[in-house]
């Protein structure tokens, strides 16, 4: 069966060992282990208590690993109807119907609309074929949708050597980064455009 091939696994905090299939979901690539290790690290100190959203959730693997290791609440997007049904049975499994919320719907629509508080910090990890990151980061950025300041985590392909990056908001800037394989993983630090 693919939901038992298809699995992730909590490395750290409260639900650590705990896992979680996922569907055959064209397109979906969960953040292997070693990713989310490094980048769980760059983001401990902002964690806890933090407001998250994760924009093409797919397997959960980082709004899940997010709620384990502290946030407060977690906002999982997702436009495919297996995908975010699973989603939602997953954060039942984990007991974690009061701090997550799974909404089904295309990422660009959701943020089409508007925020009812800003976000602490974003993972954004579209599919690559579909070119969504600079459409998601205006709109990120534009739609009053992160906090000052904010943390906002994207993957995207490496190209002839370098990570294919869109052109960033002038407010936001490069924390730390780390190739896997082919793609580029980035942190940024973003303040409001008014920030010193």
């Amino acid at each position: 069966m693919a939901a038992q091939r298809n699995r992730i696994r909590i490395i750290g905090g409260r639900h650590r060992g705990r896992k979680l299939a996922f569907p055959d979901v064209p397109g979906l690539r969960p953040t292997p282990d070693r990713v989310r290790e490094t980048l769980f690290n760059w983001l401990m100190p902002h964690l806890p208590g933090a407001r998250v959203l994760d924009l093409f959730a797919g397997s959960g693997a980082l709004g899940f690993e997010a709620l384990s290791r502290g946030a407060a609440e977690v906002v999982l997007v997702e436009a495919d109807a297996a995908a975010a049904r699973r989603l939602d049975e997953n954060r039942q499994l984990l007991g974690e119907t009061a701090r997550a919320r799974v909404v089904r719907h295309d990422a660009l629509r959701y943020l089409a609309g508007s925020a009812d508080k800003p976000f602490d910090i974003v993972f954004l990890d579209p599919p690559y074929a579909a070119e969504l990151l600079p459409a998601c980061i205006a709109a990120l950025e534009n739609g009053h949708w992160l906090a000052d300041p904010a943390w906002i985590y994207l993957e995207a392909p490496v190209a002839r050597g370098a990570a294919a990056l869109p052109e960033l908001p002038a407010n936001w800037e490069m924390h730390r980064e780390k190739r896997a394989g082919q793609v580029g993983c980035h942190l940024l630090r973003r303040q409001g455009p008014d920030s010193g």
